[in-house]
């Protein structure tokens, strides 16, 4: 079998222990009185405004290979749309209500539906930018429910006709992208409703794991699986995490999840036999994910891909076996990552108490529509009482550089998602599991050591 060097920031699962699962029946009202009409003229291509802050950090000339061809798919692309300020301010107000105990709208979570009629566009608003992408001959499936984006698809031709950008080829360290080569622009009737696009590129969020070339067998003594290293290094299992992070008490209380969903978000697939096989192997109830497609089922993708996948699939299951898991898969496209269309989904359908994921972007590779992307997809998340978990890295300020790098070559930076106050960031925890060693050794080994687990 291949092991997986983990990074312990991988087991937020555990922070599931940690959060009370409210989901009241009696939402907080949906009050319209913030709702009016952004669009307040008729919509005219030939005035435009530029939308600032919609072109890939990483989206320069030196790395640009040409246009793209003109039939380009350009699928789910993400329209991110705009409040007016009353309608923040009532949103950041309610908000902090819910987490106070003296307020009457202590725990009382919104629908989608009831977060998008207190806080989205008016429905002319949502007319208007529909009509004008569709009469670019773009294709426009869905409004999300909270009314936070629009969903569309079309070519790159069509992009270029409909937002005055063009799509062009980039290959940075060796990996070829596609992104818009310049700030979208919109009518300026638009203006006041729409934020900007996110995205218009395939600069993906990485997996935060780490592959090892070692193999290892285990073998069944008694009841116990003993996991062989032949250099020493420790294997852990969900035991061992009941132990270390404290978990056992809530256990012997039987406190196992029960009640409770878990949402994990995913764009690879991943084989289930895996998780019944590691659930087998150290006794726990079987709780395998339970897949929801949302769209075209981007196949096993391999490699840290299919790791991540596996990985959160089954610890979710694991440390939380009376939970029920929902495996969330999108696949990403020329223009989306499946990151956040599976991110997207789980609010937009209110999925589960807890959504968990372990991809990173750091801050510094982010453009400012799509950090404003991030916390729209966060705040109505936390809106629905959804505890939305994301793992910080173990990089530190050091976000933008491979694991694999010893020197860092990037820009103080963190992953993006874990940066904005509506999701819980965990991450970079280590332990002492030896007290017994040198310290100054210890200090050493820490730093180094691949703490491992069986997949």
């Amino acid at each position: 079998m291949r092991p997986i060097r983990l990074r312990i920031y991988l087991y937020c699962w555990i922070a599931i222990f940690a959060v009370v699962f409210l989901a009241l029946p009696n939402p907080a009202s949906a009050q319209q009185k913030y709702i009016h009409s952004l669009v307040n003229e008729p919509v005219d291509d030939s005035r435009r405004v530029v939308l600032k802050g919609n072109v890939h950090p990483m989206a320069r000339s030196q790395y640009d290979v040409g246009a793209a061809p003109s039939n380009l798919p350009m699928e789910r692309m993400l329209l991110v749309l705009r409040r007016s300020p009353e309608q923040q301010a009532a949103l950041s107000k309610l908000l902090d209500d819910q987490q106070v105990k003296s307020s009457p709208d202590y725990h009382k979570w919104l629908t989608p539906e009831q977060f998008g009629l207190q806080f989205g566009p008016a429905d002319s608003d949502i007319q208007a930018v529909t009509s004008w992408l569709q009469s670019h001959g773009l294709q426009v499936p869905r409004v999300t429910k909270g009314r936070t984006m629009i969903e569309f698809s079309g070519t790159a031709a069509q992009v270029r006709e409909t937002l005055h950008t063009s799509i062009h080829k980039y290959v940075v360290k060796g990996e070829a992208h596609w992104a818009n080569a310049n700030n979208p622009e919109i009518p300026v009737a638009l203006a006041p409703v729409v934020a900007g696009v996110h995205s218009l590129h395939n600069f993906y969020l990485k997996p935060l794991n780490v592959l090892s070339g070692e193999r290892f067998t285990i073998s069944q003594q008694g009841s116990q699986p003993q996991v062989t290293y032949p250099n020493g290094v420790h294997a852990l299992n969900p035991a061992d995490y009941a132990a270390i992070y404290n978990i056992n008490p809530a256990y012997r209380a039987g406190i196992y999840g029960d009640g409770t969903s878990i949402a994990v978000v995913g764009r690879s697939n991943f084989l289930q036999q895996d998780v019944i096989d590691f659930e087998g192997l150290f006794g726990i109830t079987s709780n395998v994910p339970n897949v929801i497609h949302d769209g075209d089922d981007p196949g096993n993708l391999g490699g840290s891909e299919e790791a991540e996948a596996l990985l959160d699939a089954t610890w979710s299951s694991a440390i939380a076996p009376d939970s029920r898991v929902w495996f969330v898969l999108s696949a990403s496209t020329n223009t989306t990552d499946g990151v956040t269309l599976s991110e997207l989904y789980i609010i937009d359908n209110n999925v589960g108490d807890v959504m968990t994921e372990s991809f990173s972007g750091c801050e510094a590779a982010f453009s400012s529509t799509e950090a404003a992307g991030v916390e729209a997809l966060a705040e109505p998340a936390a809106a629905e009482g959804i505890t939305y978990i994301v793992a910080t890295g173990d990089a530190g300020a050091a976000g933008c550089d491979y694991a694999s790098e010893s020197t860092a070559q990037g820009p103080v930076s963190v992953n993006a998602l874990a940066s904005t106050p509506f999701t819980i960031a965990l991450g970079g925890t280590q332990f002492n599991e030896n007290v017994s060693v040198d310290r100054s050794h210890h200090a050493e080994a820490q730093s180094s050591r691949a703490f491992q687990m069986s997949s």
